[in-house]
């Protein structure tokens, strides 16, 4: 069935020729055999800057990307870049487009220079281009002491770190790094968010993961998924806003903490010499002495995405909003 939603201003002979990419998802859904829908009706645009999205594992994230790269086509909705239909014609996107998928393959008798070698011929680059942007790959990524070693004896954070640079190759305008962080120490997690914040100038960064922090500190925006649905998109800030008023802390002796739990939506507990510190979501005051806090992104998470809602299809998106929290 054809979708004709769009948005109020998608045309982009109104938009300046180096106000970088746009890329719109409208009514995206994907249904595979067996009927099992992995994405449902999903609306939204990307435009340069970090987008991060962040759901619990079986969320569809995987899938949204798969479908972003052209790796995999909707079932249903439409995908455009810059206005161009990038489904029938996804020429303009790939070419533009640097992909790091979760399942991240490589040749193990190769070493990463050879592997990137070959990579970058198949994707047309001149041989003395691909040299010289290898070179800055392999530097960025902290992989220059480790050229001559085969990627067979590479550790799972080092092939890891091999795929960033592979995604980067092309210098692409649409980045889509799934769990790229993923096997990284916290070192090598915080040079690449700050890699991301560099590229997406004028570039669009999509970085999906479940790791609330990943996303924190160099997201532009966030998209958060549940059952393959979207239930938010916007500024952190703006995201943060419907969370106040809903996050407590309390101390309670450490009996009462475990009653907490079967009580309220507990989303941390820490032992100090006075007690267990709990921080618990709720709309209204949990119990008498309790705190009204500054609401975080993980609390956010846990408010949008409650128990028992991340494998499972929900209801349509914002149906979580205002009073139903």
């Amino acid at each position: 069935m054809s979708d004709d939603r769009t948005f109020p201003a998608t045309a982009p002979q109104g938009r300046a020729p180096d106000a970088g990419p746009v890329l719109d998802l409208i009514g995206v859904g994907k249904v595979y055999r067996g009927g099992h829908a992995a994405v449902e009706d999903l609306t939204l645009r990307l435009t340069p800057g970090v987008i991060g999205l962040l759901g619990p594992n079986g969320a569809g994230k995987s899938t949204l990307m798969r479908i972003m790269a052209t790796v995999t086509r909707p079932t249903s909705g439409r995908m455009l870049l810059d206005g161009a239909d990038a489904v029938a014609r996804p020429g303009p996107l790939r070419a533009g487009l640097g992909y790091l998928p979760q399942d991240f393959g490589a040749y193990p008798h190769l070493t990463s220079r050879e592997f990137l070698g070959y990579l970058a011929a198949a994707r047309g680059l001149p041989a003395r281009v691909a040299r010289a942007r290898i070179d800055d790959l392999l530097q960025l990524v902290n992989l220059t002491g480790a050229v001559r070693r085969p990627l067979g004896g590479y550790s799972g954070g080092m092939l890891r770190r091999v795929g960033i640079a592979q995604a980067l190759l092309t210098d692409p305008r649409v980045l889509i790094a799934d769990e790229p962080t993923a096997g990284l120490d916290p070192e090598e997690r915080a040079r690449f968010r700050n890699l991301l914040t560099d590229l997406a100038r004028d570039r669009i960064v999509v970085l999906s993961t479940h790791i609330v922090s990943d996303v924190g500190s160099s997201a532009s925006s966030l998209a958060v998924m549940a059952g393959g649905r979207l239930l938010r998109h916007g500024a952190p800030e703006d995201l943060l806003g419907e969370a106040e008023g809903r996050v407590w802390e309390a101390v309670v002796a450490p009996d009462a903490a475990a009653d907490l739990r079967e009580r309220h939506h507990v989303s941390r507990m820490v032992r100090t010499g006075d007690g267990v510190r709990v921080r618990i979501l709720s709309p209204h005051a949990p119990l008498a002495g309790a705190v009204g806090v500054r609401p975080d992104l993980e609390d956010l998470y846990l408010l949008v995405v409650p128990p028992g809602r991340a494998g499972t299809s929900g209801g349509p998106a914002g149906a979580l909003r205002g009073s139903s929290w």
